[in-house]
């Protein structure tokens, strides 16, 4: 398949956490606080206890073998009205503008069948995420100092 580029799409890697081996998930875990914690400067503690759940699964894309841009969904029946959940979405510095972050959300998008997907964008993504689908579904909030807005899309084919 084609990104929107008419370049190759990469692999885009997805596993629960027990399939993780030691090394991915090492550097999947330091990816997400190289972007969250030390970049956008918000100490606070990534490793919440979701990426263990039986549900979760861990998407990531590789170059030279080291993830560069990964996303987590949570599948939670009881929350969110049944809806798959995603997060931790993060792309390294140097491979942003690629599309990396898209093939993922695609990727999402495409297995979720039938199921709402939804997520609490950062405000300023909230039209990228709108190019997937997704429509502000709640007030907005400001959480460890960034204004995010909560977003759902429906169940169905990918936009």
């Amino acid at each position: 398949m084609d990104d929107t580029a008419g370049r190759p799409a990469d692999v885009v890697h997805t596993a629960a956490f027990t399939d993780l081996d030691p090394v991915t998930a090492y550097r999947l875990w330091a990816l997400r606080s190289d972007v969250f914690v030390v970049e956008q400067d918000c100490p606070y503690l990534d490793l919440d206890g979701r990426d263990l759940a039986p549900g979760t699964r861990h998407a990531w894309i590789e170059r030279g073998g080291a993830p560069v841009a990964t996303l987590r969904v949570l599948d939670d029946a009881e929350a969110d009205g049944g809806a798959l959940r995603i997060g931790r979405v993060a792309t390294a510095r140097a491979w942003r503008g690629r599309g990396l972050a898209a093939q993922l959300v695609t990727s999402v998008l495409e297995s979720a069948g039938e199921r709402d997907v939804v997520l609490d964008a950062q405000s300023h993504l909230v039209g990228w995420y709108a190019a997937f689908g997704f429509v502000p579904s709640g007030r907005g909030f400001v959480e460890d100092g960034i204004p995010h807005t909560p977003m759902r899309r429906p169940g169905g084919p990918a936009a």
